[in-house]
C-alpha cells in the first residue's frame, strides 16, 4: 500500500498539535467536528503499518506516526470516541515489535506498552499514572473530568443563551447552538456528553424552532433506538451506555417525530419478543418508557403513539399482546394525566379527537373510581352507548364503520371495563349476564365477520355456562370440562373463552387445589399459555391500579402466572 500523502499527514499533525488536550472549548468543538475523517486517516495509518514487517520499518516509512498517535492518546475527546479508540489501540499494537531487534525496537516496546496501559488500564507505574499522580487521579478519571469541565462550560453558554434575551428570534439567531450541536454530533454516546446534549435539546424547545444540526438530531435518535433494541429495559436514567434526563429524551421526541416513532415501535417489539418478562411487570415496562409521561404532558405524542398502535392493530387485531400492551399503556397514561394540576390539564378530548364524546366520561373513570356495587349499571351504560354507535354498521357508510372502529379502538384502550365485565361474570346472575357478554364478544370479535357475531354471541353465552358449572360444582363435571376445552380450540372465539376462562381461575372462591386441577388440564397447549399470559398481565394492571387490594386474588394470579412460565 502506498504510503498516506504528505498533505493529509501535515493537516492531521498540525491539528493534533493545536488540539493538544482538548481542555478549551474551541478545541473540544474542533476536535469533534473532525472525528469522523479523523477516524478515515487513522484507517488508513493502521492498513499501512499492518503492512510492515518490523517496527523500524514502519517507523521508517511513517516517521511521523509515534509523534501523531501520542498526542492522539491524550486528547480526552479522541478518547471518549470509541472508534477512533480502538483504532489508537490496533495502531499501537501494530507499531509493537514480539522480538525487537535492535535498542530503537526496544525503547518504542517501552513506549507503546505505556500508551496502552494509558489507555486501557489504570496500572500503577505507567506514563499515565505518574503524570497524574500528584493530583491524586487516575488516568480514566483525569480524561472523564477534563471532558466534563468542558463540557460544563459549553452546556453553561447553551443556557445563558436561553435566558436574558428579549424574544425567540433573538434566542436562536445564535449561531453558536448550530455549531455545538455539530461538535456533538460525533460524541452523542459519551455519557460526558449528556448535560450538553440535554440543554442543546432545550434550547430547541424553548426557541421552537430548528436551530440544531440535523445530524445531531439523527446521531442522538439512532442513539437511544440503538439502547431501546439492546435493552428491553428503556428507561435511560438507569442506562450504563448513556445518561439523559427524562425532560432531555422528552425534549427530542417533540423535535424529531422518528425518533419518538422509534421509542414506540420499540417498545412494541420488546413486549412482542420478550413475552415471559413484560407478562410479569408490564406497567413498569411502559411506565420506564417514558411514554406515558410524555404524552400526558404533550397532547401530539400520546396522539402520534396512539396511532401507531392503532395501525398495529389492524394489521393483527387478535393479538392479545399489542391489546395488553395498548390497555396498560393508556392506563398508566390517564395516570400521569389526573396526577397534574387541573389548570395544567388538557380536556380528554383533546387525546380521543375521533371519539363520540358520550364515550369518554364512562370509559376513561377506572374501576377503582366508581363503587364496586355500581359496576353492572356503569357496564350497561357503555353496552348501550357502544351499541348506539354501531345501529348505522349494516349501511354503506365509510363514516359509520369509521365510528365503529374509533369506539372499539377506545375499547381497547380502556380494556379494565372488560377485565371488569368479566370478573362479574364469574359470579352473576343469568339475568344480568347478557349485557356483560355483549361487551366481552364485541371486544373479541368487533366486526360482523361473515355475519358470524350471532355466533359467537352464543359460544360466549355457551363458554361462560359451561364455565359456571366446571367451577361451581364438586367434584369438576368431565362433561363441562370437555367443553371448554373444545371451545378453546375454535379458531372463531378462542380469546373470547380464554379470557372468561382467566377470570374464573383468578376470582372463583373454590378450593386452590380444584382449580390448579382445571387449569392443569385446560392450559394444555404452549400457545394458548402464551395467550393466556397476555390476558392475566391486563387483570395484573387493572387490579395494582385499584384502590383496594385482595390479597387472595392477588396471590392465586401471580401463582398462575409462575405455573405458566415454568411450563
Amino acid at each position: 500500500m502506498e504510503a498516506v500523502s504528505e498533505t493529509d499527514v501535515q493537516f492531521w499533525m498540525a491539528k493534533a498539535v493545536n488540539w493538544g488536550e482538548a481542555t478549551s472549548c474551541s478545541a473540544l468543538l474542533d476536535t469533534s467536528r473532525h472525528l469522523g475523517s479523523l477516524r478515515s486517516f487513522l484507517q488508513q495509518v493502521l492498513q499501512g503499518l499492518q503492512q510492515m514487517s518490523s517496527t523500524s520499518e514502519a517507523m521508517k516509512t511513517f516517521p511521523f506516526v509515534g509523534q501523531f498517535l501520542g498526542r492522539l492518546c491524550w486528547n480526552p475527546c479522541v478518547i471518549a470516541d470509541e472508534r477512533s479508540q480502538r483504532l489508537l489501540l490496533r495502531c499501537l499494537s501494530c507499531l509493537y515489535s514480539a522480538e525487537p531487534l535492535n535498542a530503537v525496537e526496544q525503547k518504542a516496546n517501552m513506549w507503546i506498552k505505556n500508551m496502552l496501559c494509558h489507555l486501557i488500564s489504570e496500572e500503577e507505574g505507567s506514563v499515565a499514572h505518574a503524570t497524574v499522580k500528584h493530583a491524586g487521579l487516575t488516568p480514566k478519571r483525569y480524561h472523564s473530568e477534563a471532558l466534563q469541565k468542558v463540557v460544563s462550560l459549553m452546556t453553561e453558554e447553551v443556557i445563558k443563551s436561553c435566558n436574558g434575551l428579549p424574544n425567540t428570534s433573538a434566542r436562536c439567531s445564535n449561531g453558536n447552538i448550530y455549531v455545538m450541536s455539530t461538535a456533538c454530533a460525533a460524541l452523542v454516546t459519551c455519557p460526558q456528553m449528556s448535560p450538553l446534549i440535554g440543554a442543546l435539546l432545550k434550547h430547541s424547545m424553548l426557541c421552537g424552532t430548528s436551530c440544531l444540526n440535523q445530524e445531531f438530531i439523527k446521531e442522538v435518535s439512532e442513539a437511544l433506538i440503538r439502547l431501546y433494541l439492546c435493552v428491553f429495559c428503556l428507561s435511560l436514567l438507569h442506562s450504563k451506555r448513556h445518561v439523559l434526563e427524562d425532560e432531555a429524551v422528552v425534549n427530542l421526541w417533540c423535535y424529531s417525530p422518528s425518533c419518538l416513532e422509534g421509542a414506540a415501535v420499540s417498545l412494541l417489539e420488546s413486549v412482542l419478543s420478550d413475552h415471559e418478562t413484560m407478562t410479569q411487570s408490564l406497567d413498569k415496562h411502559v411506565n420506564d418508557s417514558l411514554l406515558p409521561q410524555a404524552s400526558a404532558d404533550h397532547c401530539h405524542i400520546f396522539l402520534t403513539v396512539s396511532e401507531i398502535y392503532r395501525n398495529v392493530l389492524t394489521e393483527i387485531d387478535e393479538n392479545l399482546a399489542v391489546r395488553a400492551l395498548i390497555q396498560v399503556f393508556t392506563v398508566c397514561f390517564l395516570q400521569r394525566l389526573t396526577g397534574q394540576k387541573t389548570q395544567d390539564r388538557l380536556p380528554l378530548r383533546a387525546f380521543f379527537p375521533h371519539v363520540m364524546p358520550s364515550l369518554l366520561p364512562p370509559l376513561l373513570t377506572a374501576p377503582s373510581e366508581v363503587p364496586r356495587e355500581a359496576w353492572l349499571d356503569h357496564l350497561i351504560w357503555i353496552r348501550s352507548l357502544l351499541q348506539s354507535v354501531m345501529e348505522n354498521e349494516a349501511g354503506e357508510d365509510v363514516r359509520a364503520y369509521q365510528a365503529v372502529f374509533q369506539a372499539w379502538f377506545l375499547l381497547v384502550q380502556c380494556g379494565y371495563w372488560v377485565d371488569t365485565a368479566a370478573e362479574l361474570l364469574v359470579l352473576a346472575a343469568p339475568e344480568n349476564a347478557e349485557p356483560l357478554l355483549w361487551l366481552l364478544t364485541f371486544f373479541h370479535h368487533p366486526t360482523n365477520r361473515g355475519h358470524q357475531r350471532s355466533q359467537q354471541t352464543a359460544e360466549a353465552r355457551e363458554a361462560w355456562t359451561h364455565l359456571r358449572m366446571l367451577f361451581l360444582t364438586r367434584p369438576p363435571p368431565p362433561r363441562h370440562l370437555s367443553a371448554v376445552k373444545e371451545l378453546l380450540s375454535s379458531s372463531l372465539s378462542a380469546n373470547l373463552v380464554l379470557h372468561l376462562f382467566l377470570n374464573f381461575t383468578v376470582f372463583s372462591h373454590g378450593p386452590v387445589s380444584i382449580i390448579n386441577e382445571i387449569n392443569d388440564k385446560v392450559l394444555t397447549e404452549a400457545a394458548v399459555k402464551r395467550r393466556a399470559l397476555w390476558i392475566l398481565a391486563s387483570i395484573r394492571c387493572r387490579l395494582n391500579s385499584a384502590a383496594t387490594r385482595d390479597d387472595r386474588v392477588h396471590s392465586r394470579l401471580r401463582t398462575l402466572q409462575d405455573t405458566l412460565l415454568q411450563t
